[in-house]
Order: structure tokens, then C-alpha cells, then sequence
């Protein structure tokens, strides 16, 4: 073995911004290419909008302006406006900022000084105005680098600050902002700060009775079993109900952060409803059964709050604050007395509430013996050598608890057939991406109620690779990705897909893992290039790229493409289309029309949109219009 040297020359010093662009992983999460909700492009955006938030919290500026366009974005606050002095620090010094003092920013999201100063070095454009009792000090910079240090000037603009920035596309390759994450992360915003206006594009995103217009917006009244209960207290709010949903439904935030992942405030609220109905009904029920079908939203306010990391969604903090009660206790004692009161002044919702504990007590105990027989039928079927072909990431981590940052980077790809799953199998990165065969089209399970799942081989050695029997805190892969054929038929087989997933795992959609795989549908090449290309338009620009006359080949499915192609389609350059609820989104209604029985209506639907395959091209029905 050669000897490595190791000398003072191997010893480096990166400033600020250079270690940003060198490891932005550590900073902002997964870059991405804004196809999923916490790629990097959207906590930039977040990190600046934080700022607002936060000075709207203390009761400055009742409204923000937000711009996106050809992928630049305009933040405008009216709070007070940075120091003017300390502008360029404040956005280019690491560990420069107000929220270090408590007493100004007691409960604010970002405490480490890092947000913004990760937003300017990772941007080729960044500008920054600050305008402050009729004066303005404007700075640009490009990829953390200042550029133009103006001289502070009068103005008549309100007091607030500006801030401009252009994503680096050396950093996020071939990104894109999607309305769909960004609505939803300005609406949270709203629910989470009645009163204030945020302006995005022109649209108004607005709430005045926050957490409870979150649930009512996201669930019509006819799908809850009763009247939202909405409690609110010092630095806490909840609002929850029961549906008619398989597995529980979490809204969570803290200090205005959505925490996704959750955390020890989530862990006590769960722990807290058990407690408070056991006790008011003075029955020992199985905590399963009182967590069925609840749809929660949970925001807490926390001083200096600890997250497990920097980019914020689970919280790690056990106590309120320095001199404050546990996060349990707060938690505890807030449910205990504001829910026991309630239900005690409105004997018609503990009704209601005990009416749905005894159903699930009901449907848990029909499904225990046909969930014996699937468990052991699923242990039999050797699953991991035969349906689902692992990734090493989990073989690694056997017996252990999977790392989280391992966890984001897996994909587990649902295939049909042997063809096409062996073509994943053999270009897949091993390391990261997971492949579960499909044999024939799966049943229909509208409709049916959760058995079906155990009794259905096929769904029960899925539910199984996922690790989702038990709801999605374990599940085992962070993208889950249907990847079927481009004809009639493999649109069937992705139909009926969604339905399994929308009807019995609909957090998992919820949360953002379901997506679906875009294949190409030609290759279009000569000797010297080859393009891969996805509609027809794409196939015309490719032919007048060529000289003479080009070798067209319509795929038309997976297993024709080769396993050394398939690498360019699932690696770097993979294309993911996510299937994405909408706020007013009504899964029952959206199920019941699509796949339920055959309704003038939906016959009339299907003869309007109904796509036939014209040069070449199989046009995709719009389903997902519906969905996303």
C-alpha cells in the first residue's frame, strides 16, 4: 500500500460561502429539482419568508409580497426593516443576525444565523434593500460574492426589506418552481398567522380563524364525524376531528415551521388525546383505536427550539424553554383541561367521538385473525428474494434504525411485469433504489374496506416492503415511484395503484412519497447522437437536430428499453411527476368518480377526454388534473 501524505498543505480553510456551495446538503437538505415539497429551491424561498414571519410575530408589517417569475423570486416584508448598517452582514456574515437575543426574537423559526446567508451563496443573483424610517440601503451580490455596495439614500418606500435571488442553476440543475408546494407552503403560512396577508402573484393567501380554517379547508363537513374542535392557549392551538379515513391525518408546526417529520410536541399530543378520552369515558381503550381516522392540526411555540436539522421538520426540543415545563407536561396539561371541559359542555361530540372508538375497536378486531394468516403468508412468500429486490441501504442498516439522511435518498420503483422490472433491476443504483414486481394488473379496492389489504396477496406483500401496516413513521422508502407502462394498459395499472394508496394510506400521498415515473416514449438517433425524447413535439425538434434521415423507435414499453438506457432514465436525470393533493382535494369524491360504478356523468366525462394514439403518441388521460 503507497502511503498517503498528510501535512500541513492537506489542511484547508473554506470562508462562508464556499462551504455552503461546497456541502449545501448540510445547509438546506436535498437540492432536487423542485419535483418534491422540501427540495432545495423551496427552502430557500422558506428561509426567507421566515424572516417576514417573524417580524410580523412581533407585530410589525401586516403583509407580505411575494413574486415568482421565469425562476426569480421577490420577497417584500413591512416590518421594520434591517439595521442599515448592518444590511451586507446580515446577509453574507455566518452567525450574524437579531435572533441571537431572545428578547427580541423570543420564538422565532431560525436561531442560527445561517437562512439567508444559504440562500445568497446559493444564487448566481441576490439583492438585498432594506428601507428604514425614509432611508434605503441597497446590496447585490452573485454566488454569495458582493457586487455592488450602494450608498445608503432617502426614500419614500414604507419600512421593510427586499429580497431578490435567482437559484444557481450550477447547483440545481433543470429546476422548476411548482405552484402546487408553493401554495401549500403559503396557505400554512396563513392558517398559522391570522390576520396576515401574504400577496403571491396577485393571489391572496389569508385566515382568520387559523388552525380551524386549515381542517375545514382540506375536509368538507360531510367526511368528519363531528364539529372541528378548535383549542387555543399561550404559545399552543390544536384543532382535530374523526373521519371516515383509513390511518391518522397530522398538520404539525412549531414556531410556524411545518415540522413534517414531527417531533416531541406530536408525540405528546398523541399521547395526550389517549389520556384525556380514557379518562373522560373512564375506559382503558387501545390507543389505535381512539388515533383511527383522526385528522389533528398541532402548532406549539417554543423558545430556542432544538430541530434535528436545519431545515427544521422534527422537533428535538424537550422543554418549552430554558426556564420553562416540559414539552410533555405543557402538552399534557393544555389537552387535559381545554378538551375535558369541552366535552363535557358538548355531550353530543364525546358522542360522537365514542361512537368512532368502538367502530375501529370493531374493524380492528375482525381484520386480527386475517392479519395473522397474512403476516405469516407474507414470511412465507420470502418477500425480499422474490417480490422486492432491497436496496443496500436497508440490508445495511438491518436490525438497525434506518439513518434519516439515508432514508430521504431511497426510491422504491412499482413495476409490472418481468420484462420491465428486470430492466429497473439491472440499471437501479443498488445502493439507494429498491424494485417490488407487480404480478398482473392489482384488484380494484374501492370501496372495500381495509381487510382487503391482508386478504389481497398482492397488497399485503406491499404494505409489507413499504413497512406502512401501522401508518407511514416507518416507512421504509421516501419515494415511492409507479412506474408502468406508457399505454392504456399501464395507465389502468397506475389508476388502480392511486385508488390502493388514496384509499387506505392517504398520508402517504399526503406527505408527498407517491410519484409517478416518465419514461420516454422514442429515441430518436443517427451514428453520431441519440435522443431520448418525451412527447411528439420533442421527437420533431430531435428529428430537425439530425442529419439525413434519423432511426425512430417508439417504446412502447418498459421492458423495450435496455437496461443501459434505463440508467440514463432513473439516475440523475430521472423525471418524476408527483402526485400532489390539493387543498380542496376530496379523495372520496375523486375515488367514487373514477373508479366507483359507471355514472352518466363519468361515461360523459370519458367520451369528451378520451385520447387515441396519433402519430405515435399515446396521450395521457387527465386524470392527475383531479389530483394535482
Amino acid at each position: 500500500m503507497n502511503p498517503v501524505n498528510y501535512s500541513e498543505e492537506d489542511i484547508k480553510s473554506l470562508d462562508w460561502r464556499e462551504h455552503i456551495r461546497m456541502r449545501p446538503g448540510m445547509y438546506i437538505g436535498k437540492l432536487g429539482d423542485g419535483s418534491s415539497a422540501d427540495d432545495g429551491i423551496y427552502v430557500l424561498l422558506k428561509e426567507v419568508i421566515d424572516n417576514a414571519i417573524d417580524e410580523y410575530v412581533m407585530g410589525f408589517g401586516r403583509q407580505i409580497q411575494i413574486d415568482i417569475t421565469e425562476g426569480e423570486v421577490l420577497v417584500r416584508d413591512f416590518g421594520r426593516g434591517i439595521p442599515l448598517g448592518k444590511v451586507i452582514e446580515c446577509v453574507s456574515r455566518i452567525n450574524t443576525g437579531g435572533k441571537y437575543d431572545s428578547k427580541a426574537f423570543k420564538k422565532s423559526v431560525g436561531l442560527n444565523g445561517v437562512g439567508t446567508k444559504a440562500v445568497n451563496a446559493l444564487s448566481d443573483y441576490f439583492k438585498v434593500q432594506s428601507c428604514r424610517d425614509g432611508k434605503t440601503k441597497v446590496a447585490e451580490f452573485a454566488k454569495g460574492l458582493l457586487t455592488n455596495d450602494y450608498k445608503e439614500a432617502g426614500t419614500d418606500e414604507p419600512n421593510g426589506t427586499t429580497i431578490i435571488f435567482r437559484p444557481d442553476h450550477e447547483v440545481f440543475k433543470k429546476f422548476r418552481f411548482r405552484n402546487e408546494f408553493l401554495e401549500n407552503q403559503l396557505w400554512n403560512y396563513a392558517y398559522l398567522n391570522p390576520g396576515l396577508k401574504i400577496l403571491f402573484n396577485g393571489q391572496l393567501f389569508y385566515s382568520k380563524n387559523g388552525l380551524l380554517d386549515l381542517l375545514e379547508d382540506k375536509n368538507p363537513p360531510e367526511n368528519l364525524r363531528y364539529p372541528i374542535i378548535h383549542l387555543s392557549g399561550t404559545d399552543i392551538e390544536i384543532a382535530f376531528s374523526h373521519g371516515s379515513q383509513y390511518g391518522e391525518q397530522y398538520h404539525s408546526f412549531v414556531n410556524g415551521q411545518n415540522t413534517t417529520q414531527g417531533g416531541t410536541h406530536l408525540a405528546a399530543f398523541k399521547e395526550a388525546i389517549v389520556q384525556t378520552v380514557r379518562t373522560h369515558f373512564n375506559k382503558n381503550f387501545d390507543p389505535r383505536d381512539v388515533r383511527a381516522s383522526i385528522i389533528a392540526a398541532v402548532s406549539v411555540r417554543v423558545e430556542e427550539p432544538i430541530f434535528e436539522s436545519q431545515t427544521k421538520t422534527k422537533l428535538g426540543s424537550t422543554e418549552m424553554g430554558p426556564q420553562g415545563p416540559s414539552v410533555r407536561s405543557f402538552m399534557l396539561d393544555f389537552v387535559k383541561e381545554k378538551l375535558d371541559n369541552f366535552l363535557h359542555k358538548n355531550p353530543q361530540t364525546a358522542e360522537a367521538i365514542l361512537k368512532r372508538i368502538q367502530q375501529s375497536e370493531r374493524e380492528r378486531t375482525e381484520i386480527a385473525g386475517i392479519k395473522k394468516l397474512a403476516n405469516q403468508r407474507a414470511k412465507k412468500a420470502n418477500l425480499h428474494n422474490k417480490k422486492l429486490r432491497d436496496c443496500k441501504v436497508h440490508f445495511n442498516q438491518s436490525g438497525k434504525k434506518t439513518d434519516q439522511e439515508l432514508l430521504k435518498a431511497t426510491t422504491l420503483f412499482i413495476t409490472e411485469g418481468d420484462s420491465a422490472s428486470g430492466s429497473i433491476t439491472k440499471a437501479r443504483d443498488v445502493q439507494t433504489q429498491a424494485v417490488f414486481s407487480l404480478r398482473g394488473k392489482p384488484l380494484n379496492c374501492y370501496g372495500l374496506t381495509k381487510k382487503v389489504v391482508y386478504e389481497n396477496e398482492e397488497f399485503n406483500l406491499l404494505q409489507h416492503a413499504l413497512n406502512i401496516e401501522d401508518g407511514i413513521e416507518f416507512l421504509r422508502y421516501n419515494q415511492i415511484v409507479v412506474a408502468t407502462d406508457a399505454d392504456v394498459d399501464g395507465m389502468h395499472i397506475r389508476l388502480l395503484l392511486l385508488t390502493f394508496f388514496l384509499q387506505f394510506f392517504p398520508d402517504l400521498v399526503r406527505n408527498g412519497h407517491l410519484y409517478i415515473l416518465e419514461t420516454p416514449l422514442f429515441r430518436v438517433r443517427d451514428k453520431q447522437k441519440t435522443f431520448y425524447c418525451y412527447s411528439e413535439t420533442e421527437k420533431q425538434e430531435a428529428i430537425k437536430k439530425l442529419k439525413g434521415k434519423p432511426e425512430i423507435t417508439r417504446f412502447k414499453g418498459l421492458g423495450e428499453i435496455s437496461p443501459d438506457e434505463f440508467g440514463d432514465f432513473i439516475g440523475e436525470n430521472i423525471k418524476l411527476e408527483p402526485v400532489i393533493l390539493q387543498k380542496e382535494t376530496d379523495i372520496d369524491q375523486v375515488l367514487s368518480y373514477f373508479m366507483g360504478k359507471n355514472t352518466p356523468d363519468r361515461q360523459e366525462f370519458i367520451i369528451e377526454n378520451l385520447k387515441v394514439e396519433k402519430d405515435d403518441t399515446l396521450e395521457k388521460l387527465p386524470l392527475a388534473e383531479a389530483l394535482t
